[in-house]
């Protein structure tokens, strides 16, 4: 009877164990299949963009001193005495010090043309990069400078501030959207399919402005040089992905 009751309680705790493994593996297989089952999302890739044509309110120029004498020392004193003076005239015009910056500065000998390792004289150079808000005196600057002893002056750029750029950021970006949104539709409805939402979005950051760069010659008469600053283009995109079904 001890033994009949022992196989009885073993067939039990098989079974059990039997109805356990079975549970298990019906769970492990269910859970794939509802996955698979889910609906597939479908979205448009759409770019749109922005862009508007601002006078620029920036502008950055190199002014240089160019100087040769029969010693270094020569050629970088009187190098020294031409720039000073230059710096100080910039400086009279409304120019600050974070205004001004050192770009170039070299003293280096200068040989003779007939083809022999011979010291003719000494060059010294030291250019500065002079970057300013003043438009309207740019004239000055260029005309100051050569009076002053500068004899390179060129390499004008004009561009747009970051706070230019931030003031018209919003009304190009309400524009830039509404040109992806534009295009979204039109693609949508030739598709024959409706947007539902947006999945995400971005600003491109890159290539904002397009400055505009011009040569100046230095003026060789009492007559302002003319600048003229045109305008600069700024523009934005934005990248929108649209859900679609």
């Amino acid at each position: 009877m001890t033994q009949e009751i022992s196989s009885n309680k073993l067939y039990s705790v098989l079974f059990v164990l039997s109805i356990a493994i079975v549970l298990m593996a019906v769970l492990l297989f269910a859970r794939p299949a509802a996955i698979s089952v889910q609906k597939e999302e479908h979205t448009l890739v759409i770019s749109g963009s922005a862009d508007k044509n601002v006078a620029p309110d920036t502008t950055s120029l190199s002014i240089g001193v160019v100087v040769q004498a029969q010693t270094a020392k020569e050629a970088s004193d009187k190098n020294a005495v031409s720039m000073n003076a230059v710096i100080n005239e910039l400086k009279n015009l409304g120019l600050e010090d974070k205004d001004i910056q050192t770009s170039f500065l070299s003293i280096q000998p200068v040989y003779k043309n007939n083809g022999a390792q011979t010291i003719e004289a000494y060059s010294a150079s030291n250019n500065i990069q002079v970057t300013t808000r003043m438009l309207d005196r740019l004239s000055d600057i260029i005309d100051r400078s050569a009076a002053m002893g500068s004899n390179q002056i060129g390499g004008i750029s004009f561009s747009v501030s970051d706070e230019k750029q931030k003031e018209l950021q919003d009304e190009l970006l309400t524009e830039a959207v509404s040109n992806a949104s534009s295009k979204a539709n039109d693609l949508a409805k030739k598709l024959d399919v409706r947007i539902v939402g947006v999945k995400t979005s971005s600003i491109s950051d890159g290539g904002i402005v397009q400055p505009f760069f011009r040569e100046v010659s230095i003026a060789q008469e009492k007559v302002a040089t003319p600048i003229k600053p045109g305008e600069t283009k700024v523009s934005l995109t934005v990248q929108v992905t649209y859900i679609i079904e």
